[in-house]
């Protein structure tokens, strides 16, 4: 077995020692690696490395302290993700143990707060300490478990049997579906995959119960993994506000906040998206739920339809904002806090008086003092006063790791505007 060992840059350990769990290429000051016990130790620069990609490296500092042993991939910016703080013969002597036991942890987190029939985020890559590796578990109104997987690094893709075989031990799915579509593979030098594990052919569409209501979930062709799990408890507080009011509920996706409001007493949910597919779903989980006539989908730019209302005079009691990631980059934060704005603002001005702005952003560059500093001025513009009655985040099935600030990604206000 080949020892490989990665050195870094002086200075450049203070962010592992913190927890963040990646060492990218320009931190690395040179490999070395021997092909065994006996052989002599090789030096090389990282470009020049001969080390293959998937190797199970252990990298120390400049001056030869351990910081920890992870997966090494030359032809990702991520070079190297790290899985363990132990020794790499800890991990190797038995790799089916040491990913089960992240996997069984991992589960007994979500038991404290998910019942048997819930549907939650079962694994959340790195906050997990499985870098890479996205596992939702559904449970249908039948009983049957199913999960929808991710292996978006070459550090989970090559213990694939190990992780699936785990998860198949402890969780006995009825189906498996892999959603490793994403450009995240091609980053990392991986083809896309797609389909059911092993064959095991099932409906792309479930019904799953969340907060009492049926939602109809295509973990095939959804967005994602289906359905975005991760709001379960923001959209059970917001229904509070809900009772005999009329409410609008955008970037909807699902319906899944019109319906909790709808299931609240609301008298009027209109739910917005400008996807036809999406709206064709929210109409399907308005039918499961026999919520007629209360309310409605409809396919539109959620940014025109605001100014729409706006202009004609519509008001609301409740509006929610759940949008998707406006940037997924740093450089294009301006961009998107001027989004944001935009429909904050415009969504205060067809508030009634004293009405409830539940207001989300699901992207880590916009982080959450940069949020309210939006909202702010989101009011400012608008000429509304606001109180923040409530900061709110991810589930406890996304932990937030400590050292590790994408992890805490979601922000979710409930506002009062006057």
């Amino acid at each position: 077995m080949e020892i490989v060992r990665v050195f870094l840059n002086a200075k450049e350990e203070k962010e592992i020692l913190q927890g963040f769990p990646w060492v990218f290429d320009n931190e690395i000051s040179h490999i070395k690696h021997r092909a065994n016990e006996k052989s002599e130790w090789k030096y090389e620069e990282l470009k020049d490395s001969t080390v293959e990609d998937g190797s199970i490296v252990e990298v120390f500092t400049k001056a030869g302290g351990f910081l920890g042993t992870g997966v090494i991939n030359k032809k990702s910016k991520i070079t190297v993700r790290l899985i363990s703080n132990e020794h790499e013969d800890k991990i190797l002597a038995n790799t089916y143990a040491f990913w089960e036991k992240k996997i069984t942890n991992a589960i007994d987190i979500r038991k404290a707060f998910y019942k048997e029939n819930d549907s939650y985020r079962l694994i959340f890559g790195e906050a997990d300490f499985i870098p890479g590796f996205i596992c939702e578990r559904f449970c249908d109104v039948n009983g049957r478990v199913f999960l929808v997987v991710q292996f978006l690094s070459l550090s989970c893709e090559i213990f694939r049997e190990d992780i699936l075989q785990a998860l198949k031990r402890h969780c006995k799915p009825t189906g498996i579906f892999e959603r490793s579509d994403t450009s995240a593979r091609d980053k990392e030098g991986l083809p896309q995959v797609f389909g059911w594990v092993d064959n095991k052919v099932f409906d792309n569409q479930i019904t799953i119960l969340e907060n009492g209501i049926k939602l109809e979930v295509d973990i095939a062709n959804g967005q994602k993994t289906g359905y975005f799990l991760d709001q379960k408890f923001n959209r059970a507080l917001a229904a509070k506000f809900c009772k005999g009011k009329k409410v609008l509920d955008t970037f909807t996706h699902t319906g899944a906040f019109g319906l909790n409001a709808f299931a609240a007493g609301a008298s009027q949910v209109t739910s917005v998206d400008i996807s036809p597919e999406a709206v064709q779903m929210v109409n399907n989980n308005i039918k499961l739920n026999k919520a007629e006539g209360v309310m409605k989908g409809l396919c539109a730019d959620v940014f025109d339809l605001l100014k729409k209302y706006e202009a004609s005079g519509e008001k609301f009691d409740v509006i929610i904002l759940d949008p998707p990631a406006f940037t997924k980059s740093a450089k294009m934060i301006e961009k998107a806090y001027g989004g944001y704005k935009e429909i904050n603002l415009r969504a205060m001005r067809i508030l009634n008086e004293g009405g409830i702005l539940i207001t989300c952003s699901c992207s880590y560059f916009m982080e959450s003092n940069m949020f309210c500093d939006m909202v702010m001025h989101a009011a400012m513009d608008s000429h509304k006063r606001v109180q923040i009655l409530e900061k709110r985040g991810a589930g406890p099935d996304h932990p937030v790791l400590v050292g590790y600030p994408k992890s805490e990604y979601l922000k979710c206000l409930v506002c009062k505007v006057m």
